[in-house]
């Protein structure tokens, strides 16, 4: 979808610039908490007005408490000869997150149980955490594995674990209403690019493009460690939430798979249909899933105490890749072209909650006569026939009650066309806006 220059909803997508971001961000080993995280965001503070904020470890948030602080400096196994077999230099998923610090000498099977591998696709290292029992571990491949021998190995995990901060970053960029859209994406994994630097790239170039042009709504990004980051967020932000009528959890939107929405708990929210109707008009296949309390800090957004309506966008489904929390998912597996287009999808989204208004046509009693105000074929370029048909559903639909992406819905037309028309017939004094905001019918 496209928009008039200037309005908020304007793609402006630079793949090979997100794509710049993800490789610059994918060395960075993040956890939930800890200087990857302060470097991460140390970085978008670049492009974006981010405001870091740091809660100190202990901090309860609801039923949660903020954790103590980890870091790393540097982890490996050595074999007799003194040679790093694994090596958190090389990839920093070889240490399990939140591995407690470790300096000991031991034999293979001592240290058989805190080897992590995958024996389905025995080339790649995968990810694992012990964020809340302590614990520590290496990952590596399967085929790695297999072929370590008998040995007196050197164990030494350069961590620690103390109090300290849990580190989030918040963009607000102030719109002319007060209600508010959330943008969300977690920050707390290490070298993974399509879960979850896609994410972190797409909204700080949404934000970067928003901070440029007029916007009606305030729009609220969050940078968040997952679970216990978007936890902190609701504990230490109850009456600002009250504010946000749409949101968007962003994940897993680099790769090369077709679009994939989970809706709100609610399942009827307006952010529901407006991702909905973007997804249906778009190229491709999609899928459109129901709300389920597993998945990202959209759980945490959609609990039964605050229902907020926030659902998830996505490209392939998390966990159900092959990359999927392994060493594949790597800057190769994700590509400037998908970056680009889930930022336009993005922006379209943005599109349609900026403009879905309600308005009254001023000319109800028959049809106006288009034609002597040089309303046909008004538009080069585009089908007449779709924007005089937009346009008779503008004026028969608006009785102050239908906004237009429900009008949208009805004619089956593409949001762009719907507000184009009306933008034409607000020119000709056809037109005016409704008192009320726009009552949504269920879809």
């Amino acid at each position: 979808m496209s928009n008039p220059a200037g309005s908020a909803g304007e793609p402006a997508p630079d793949g090979a610039a997100m794509h710049a971001l993800v490789r610059e961000l994918y060395p960075i080993c993040r956890s939930i908490t800890g200087d990857g995280v302060r470097q991460t965001l140390a970085r978008l503070q670049q492009d974006i007005p981010l405001q870091v904020h740091e809660v100190p470890s202990g901090t309860p948030a609801f039923d949660w408490t903020v954790p103590r602080e980890w870091n790393i400096r540097d982890a490996y196994v050595k074999d007799s000869r003194g040679q790093r077999v694994i090596d958190f230099r090389r990839h920093n998923l070889h240490v399990v997150s939140y591995s407690v610090p470790v300096r000991a000498r031991m034999s293979l099977a001592e240290l058989r149980p805190h080897l992590h591998s995958l024996p389905d696709q025995p080339d790649l290292i995968p990810y694992r955490t012990s964020y809340y029992r302590e614990s520590w571990g290496f990952c590596l491949p399967h085929r790695q594995l297999e072929g370590m021998a008998e040995d007196d190995y050197e164990v030494c995990i350069d961590t620690t674990l103390e109090p300290g901060h849990l580190t989030y970053g918040e963009c607000v960029l102030p719109g002319s209403e007060s209600s508010e859209v959330l943008l969300s994406c977690h920050t707390c994994h290490p070298s993974l690019c399509n879960d979850n630097l896609s994410g972190i790239a797409v909204a700080t170039f949404l934000a970067r493009h928003l901070a440029g042009v007029p916007h009606r709504h305030t729009y609220r990004f969050v940078f968040i460690p997952g679970t216990i980051g978007s936890i902190t967020w609701l504990s230490r932000n109850e009456e600002q939430a009250k504010a946000i009528r749409h949101g968007l959890v962003l994940t897993c939107l680099g790769d090369s798979g077709n679009f994939t929405y989970k809706r709100s708990r609610r399942g009827d929210a307006p952010i529901d249909a407006a991702v909905r109707h973007v997804l249906r008009h778009s190229r491709g296949e999609h899928a459109l899933l129901d709300f389920s309390p597993y998945g990202y800090d959209e759980r945490q957004y959609c609990s039964p105490g605050f229902d907020l309506p926030v659902g998830c966008l996505m490209r392939s489904h998390y966990g159900q890749f092959p990359q999927y929390h392994t060493s594949a998912d790597d800057p190769g597996f994700v590509t400037p072209g998908q970056l680009a287009d889930s930022l336009a999808t993005v922006l379209s989204v943005v599109q349609v909650l900026e403009h879905d208004l309600a308005y009254v046509n001023l000319n109800p009693k028959c049809e106006p006569q288009l034609g002597k105000r040089g309303l046909y074929g008004a538009m080069g370029g585009t089908s007449i026939r779709d924007l005089e048909m937009a346009m008779l559903w503008v004026l028969n639909q608006s009785d102050g009650r239908h906004g237009l992406l429900d009008i949208a819905e009805r004619a089956g037309l593409p949001f762009e066309r719907i507000h184009e028309a009306a933008r034409l017939l607000l020119q000709h004094d056809l037109l005016a806006p409704a008192a009320a905001a726009p009552s949504r019918a269920q879809h």
